[in-house]
């Protein structure tokens, strides 16, 4: 069975295409109508003649005048208007001496009165279907002008929406580079090789992720949280049992999709505020949950809360949570929820609830881990932690 594909490309894609077409039909419909109210008020077929004879004479003219519209529509309006204003009344008067000519040479006609009075009469006419064919012209052009203006603006909009969403995605790497080159700088003065070794084959993995994801790019929720257990293994290096992770994802959330790297400074933050400052470290708890139309996710701690230290670094505008806001306005401007809060016994709880997405075509997806010493499997295993919701925590 034959498939027929249908153009979807704009009309006016083409403008010297879209032009010609316009102009012929237009000029076509003026015989039409002239020629069929002709014959309604009973003039003869050979009235016929001089009408399309006076089309093909206003054909070649709006022709001419279209050149001179296209040489002046760019200047300024004075010019413009006034080019325009004695280009019409030229092409009137031409197109109407030729029309009461032509007219002459099939019916002559012997008294000059009868020729001032057909010439008027044509001027008349004829400065109606110029005047008409100029305003179209120039309506279809700012039409079209506008159009494209709106079109660059969108793209314009579009190219500084990715840049910013690009700017603050990247922030993220070089203040997560500094706490692991420190933390490995540490391990090498120890003389702890190996595990400086692992955590710099960790950090080649996570690297990786990022240069294989476009900064505005959307990833799966797998995907997220398997980065996101690249970056515990990592942090887990550093603080060993003091870090208890939990998983508790909903498997239908799994191919939910969100801007990539953006659970990564929640957990973080949780580390810097709740593991950290605390000598017996803390939980670390990562959910999601599809409701409805969206996915929530909610990621806390079992630190010490809000404290003012804490209150005050989360709403400055360095990095973390303003970051975290900032691409959520970008991606999904008001259609988001972003909340953060001490709980009710303790800790640190923020709320992350976007529309849900899914992907819709399933693809080989890369695996950012290949060629390298880290496995899937090892980094699943860290804490205890499962994607499947058990939520076993180390």
């Amino acid at each position: 069975m034959a498939v027929i594909e249908l153009s979807t490309q704009p009309f006016f894609s083409n403008k010297n295409k879209a032009f010609w077409y316009l102009h012929s039909l237009g000029w076509a419909g003026a015989v039409i109508l002239r020629s069929a109210s002709a014959l309604a008020n009973g003039q003869p077929l050979g009235f016929l003649i001089p009408l399309i004879l006076s089309a093909v004479t206003g054909y070649s003219i709006t022709l001419l005048l279209s050149v001179i519209y296209r040489a002046v529509i760019e200047k300024r309006p004075l010019i413009t208007w006034g080019v325009t204003t004695i280009s019409v009344f030229i092409g009137a008067a031409i197109f109407a001496y030729i029309d009461v000519w032509v007219l002459q040479i099939l019916r002559p006609i012997a008294e000059e009165k009868a020729f001032v009075q057909l010439l008027l009469g044509a001027l008349y006419v004829d400065g109606i279907l110029i005047g008409a064919w100029t305003a179209l012209y120039y309506a279809i052009n700012f039409f079209v002008r506008a159009e494209e203006q709106q079109d660059e603006m969108i793209r314009l909009e579009a190219q500084a929406t990715s840049a910013q969403l690009t700017m603050l995605r990247y922030q993220l790497n070089p203040h997560f580079l500094f706490n692991t080159l420190n933390s490995i700088s540490t391990l090498v003065l120890l003389k702890q090789t190996v595990q400086a070794n692992a955590m710099l084959s960790r950090l080649s993995s996570f690297l990786r992720y990022t240069l294989i994801n476009q900064a505005e790019a959307k990833v799966t929720l797998a995907q997220e949280i398997e980065t996101l257990k690249l970056y515990l293994d990592i942090e887990k290096m550093r603080f060993e049992e003091r870090l208890r992770p939990s998983f508790e994802i909903e498997p239908l959330c799994t191919q939910a999709l969100l801007p990539s790297l953006l659970l990564q400074p929640l957990v973080e933050n949780a580390i810097k505020y709740a593991v950290t400052p605390k000598e017996e470290g803390a939980e670390i708890s990562i959910k999601a949950v599809k409701l409805g139309g969206r996915l929530r996710i909610i990621v806390s701690d079992s630190g010490p809360g809000m404290t003012d230290h804490h209150e005050m670094k989360i709403s400055s505008t360095g990095l973390g949570m303003a970051n975290i806001r900032e691409r959520l306005l970008q991606a999904y401007g008001e259609n988001q929820r972003f909340e953060y809060y001490s709980g009710a016994g303790g800790g640190f709880e923020v709320l992350v609830e976007l529309p849900y997405e899914e992907k819709k075509i399933e693809m080989q997806q890369n695996n950012i881990f290949a060629n390298n010493e880290v496995s899937l499997e090892d980094i699943s295993s860290i804490g205890g932690m499962d994607i499947m919701g058990e939520g076993t925590k180390a």
